[in-house]
């Protein structure tokens, strides 16, 4: 059996980021997969107060991009006010959090490492 590295990439398919959004902020906030592919991951984020961010530190470089609403990460001691339209990055292992937020949801991007 091929290892999945060296099977074509499915290229040009839609992502319903909205869709997704949507289905997720109906279910009172969480997380959802979009795309994964070797070296990538795309997700989307939603928060609702007044549901603390539980997030820990990742393994994998990030970007938050914010799809809607705002509020504040705070990244290793520093806060980034952020709202819609603006995305931010945060490098792997920084403890980092979302707070000051109502409704939040980010499009998340993940560059994952090979596995060893």
């Amino acid at each position: 059996m091929s290892d999945h590295v060296d099977q074509p990439l499915e290229a040009a398919h839609p992502f319903d980021i909205k869709g997704c959004r949507e289905r997720i902020v109906a279910e009172n906030g969480g997380y959802e997969v979009v795309h994964r592919s070797p070296g990538l991951e795309l997700g989307v984020y939603v928060l609702v107060a007044p549901e603390p961010d539980r997030q820990q530190p990742h393994e994998d470089d990030e970007v938050y991009v914010v799809l809607e609403g705002g509020g504040t990460l705070e990244i290793e001691g520093t806060s980034v006010e952020l709202r819609k339209g603006q995305a931010v990055f945060v490098p792997a292992g920084a403890e980092h959090r979302f707070v000051g937020y109502e409704q939040l949801s980010v499009l998340v991007i993940f560059e994952k490492k090979p596995s060893s």
